[in-house]
């Protein structure tokens, strides 16, 4: 008789296998778990540049405060939130974005436009999608995508297009995925203009929010070697996920312009679908 010994998994191994979200969720939530994984998880997101690396060893910091894992996780969280909104190397489009739309924002409620409920006037004259206005002034279809109707707006788009690009920026690459914001809001406006034929003044992300999806799944499926079989399901059965949720809310709010939704979709899954993956994509399927 005679038996193999099998060694234990790596792992720093396991842990490069999972998304940023994945591991962002686990440095933020690790006093649920082992010691060991949120000290992987953290080792990982340092190594991707989504943290920053450790100071060198010395004096421990805050040597008063009780020891705990609540100060700790809020550590990792501020630092989570400056990984994400800050460009670096493979991620540089979608903190460029988020930061427009912040500062657009931010330069509303400099100019006294309330910052939890803007009037319509309001959203008009910082270039909304409206109707009367859109035929003769189309600049609308795209400034529209970067104005946002209050604090809690702005934030849940801003949510998921940070989101989003965690997943998909290193996959789609940087310049597609600006092309796709850029056309997918457009889309989405237009669709919406044509659409909503009783009048209209929207504004937002979510249209080419929406397009980033499809173009992520269109791109998912011209690609599919880049996965492995279970990674490539994976990732589909998340994103469709995401997208249903997204349509689901959509249609149970009255003010949501489902419309532009539609249409950023649309545009996004076309242009997945005609434009040729990046070069250094192309070089990874093989």
């Amino acid at each position: 008789m005679y038996f193999l010994r099998m060694s234990a998994p790596d792992p720093a191994a396991l842990f490069a296998q999972k998304t940023d979200a994945e591991l962002l969720y686990l440095a933020q939530h690790a006093h649920q778990y082992p010691a060991a994984v949120g000290q992987a998880a953290v080792r990982e997101l340092q190594r991707r540049g989504l943290i920053p690396a450790e100071l060198p060893a010395g004096p421990a910091p805050h040597p008063t405060e009780a020891p705990g894992p609540e100060p700790g996780a809020g550590t990792l969280a501020w630092r989570a939130l400056r990984g994400v909104s800050w460009p670096r190397p493979g991620y540089r489009v979608t903190p460029l974005l988020l930061w427009l739309n912040v500062l657009v924002y931010l330069a509303m409620v400099a100019t006294g436009v309330n910052a939890w409920q803007p009037a319509g006037t309001d959203l008009v004259q910082w270039g909304s999608n409206f109707s009367p206005l859109t035929p003769t002034q189309p600049w609308r279809l795209l400034t529209s995508c970067f104005v946002h109707g209050g604090a809690a707006h702005l934030v849940l788009n801003m949510a998921s297009l940070v989101f989003l690009g965690l997943l998909a920026e290193g996959f789609v690459g940087g310049r597609r995925l600006l092309v796709g914001y850029v056309l997918s809001g457009v889309g989405g406006s237009l669709l919406s203009w044509y659409w909503h034929t009783q009048g209209l003044n929207s504004v937002g992300a979510s249209g080419a929010i929406f397009g980033w999806y499809g173009l992520l799944l269109a791109t998912l499926v011209r690609r599919p070697a880049t996965f492995t079989r279970t990674g490539r399901y994976t990732m589909l059965l998340f994103v469709f996920y995401l997208l249903a949720s997204s349509l689901a809310g959509g249609l149970q709010a009255h003010t949501t312009d489902n419309a532009a939704h539609v249409g950023g979709l649309l545009t996004g899954s076309l242009l997945g679908l005609l434009a040729a993956p990046p070069a250094s994509a192309r070089q990874n399927v093989g």
